[in-house]
């Protein structure tokens, strides 16, 4: 601060050099005075002069050093009382910037929520024709085109119910309800809905089920069971999907296991950030990048970990870690 201080202020101190230098060669040049007393005077002068600006720089730098440690919320009992007119101007002019922001941030927050209200409610009125559509689809009597209109129907379903939960995801902690989930019946619900996409590309499932029942939110855990399997079957080929449940080092455990294309090692690290696809296959314009940083943001909510093991052209392993205890344990308790 001391530094800044000097160079506020350094045309006033070469100013107040210049005058004592010009006091001594008036000293020289007259010799009717005599040259030590102007000498003496110009000491004195630099001393006070030099006791002067330690005083003003603590007094005037105070503000400006409670300013610095300022914790730069809108908070303004935070900020350092004035006791200069040009502290004031600066005050105000914060208390003005702090008004001005607060309001500017309520307005976004509005229209965030107003944004996020209009998508859900799009969403959950779209659900209306595609519940209406799957019943049409029930009575084509063409399997083959019954198949393909499926798939892109389950395309568009899962892509919504994508949407809808990256929406709900800022508000997790409002929407967890912590029980005991029978991971059987969550497991093979989810498999059911994938049904008629498994067939199409010739996948089956091997589930083995050491572990059936977790403490946990149901409707968040089935999204990231979704996600996972959506992932194993969209990266698959006339393959099995293994499932399993087990226990270990005290910690339940669920591993989804498929033998697809596998993820390139240079990706592992990145495959959870947000829109990240593939370098491998990055001409694959059907993925967003979305699926597995949405499932990264749930589990972390949930307090689960995920683990990701994977070679090129041998298929990927993701296990689902649950923990032992956590804050939603013991709030049910």
């Amino acid at each position: 601060m001391i530094r800044y201080f000097i160079k506020e202020r350094v045309s006033w101190i070469l100013f107040f050099l210049f005058f004592q230098l010009l006091v001594l060669l008036m000293g020289f040049l007259d010799v009717s005075i005599p040259f030590q007393s102007v000498g003496y005077i110009v000491f004195l002068s630099c001393l006070f002069f030099f006791i002067f600006l330690i005083v003003r720089y603590y007094k005037e730098t105070r503000f400006y050093h409670e300013l610095k440690r300022h914790n730069q919320s809108f908070d303004l009992t935070t900020v350092p009382h004035a006791n200069s007119p040009f502290e004031e101007i600066v005050s105000e002019m914060i208390s003005e910037q702090n008004t001005t922001y607060k309001s500017q941030l309520n307005e976004l927050r509005v229209s965030v929520e107003q944004e996020k209200d209009e998508i859900l409610n799009w969403i959950h009125e779209v659900k209306t024709p595609l519940t209406t559509m799957q019943l049409m689809i029930d009575r084509i009597t063409d399997q083959p085109l019954r198949s393909q209109i499926m798939y892109e129907w389950l395309r568009v379903h899962l892509l919504l119910d994508q949407q809808l939960h990256q929406k709900r995801i800022p508000f997790i902690q409002n929407d967890l309800y912590i029980e005991k989930t029978d991971l059987q019946i969550l497991i093979f619900q989810e498999i059911k809905s994938l049904k008629l996409w498994c067939v199409q590309k010739g996948i089956g499932f091997d589930v083995n089920l050491e572990i059936k029942e977790v403490l946990m939110d149901a409707k968040w855990l089935g999204f990231i069971v979704r996600q996972l399997l959506t992932n194993a079957v969209k990266y698959s080929e006339a393959s099995d999907i293994r499932i399993h449940s087990f226990v270990e080092n005290g910690n339940k455990k669920l591993s989804i296991q498929d033998f697809g294309r596998g993820i390139d090692a240079r990706d592992l690290p990145r495959i959870f950030d947000k829109g990240f696809t593939s370098t491998l296959n990055h001409h694959d314009h059907a993925a967003t990048g979305m699926g597995l940083y949405l499932t990264k943001l749930v589990a972390e909510s949930l307090h689960l970990d995920l683990q990701v093991q994977s070679k090129i052209g041998e298929g990927t392993v993701i296990t689902l870690t649950f923990p032992q205890e956590n804050e939603f344990v013991r709030l049910s308790m």
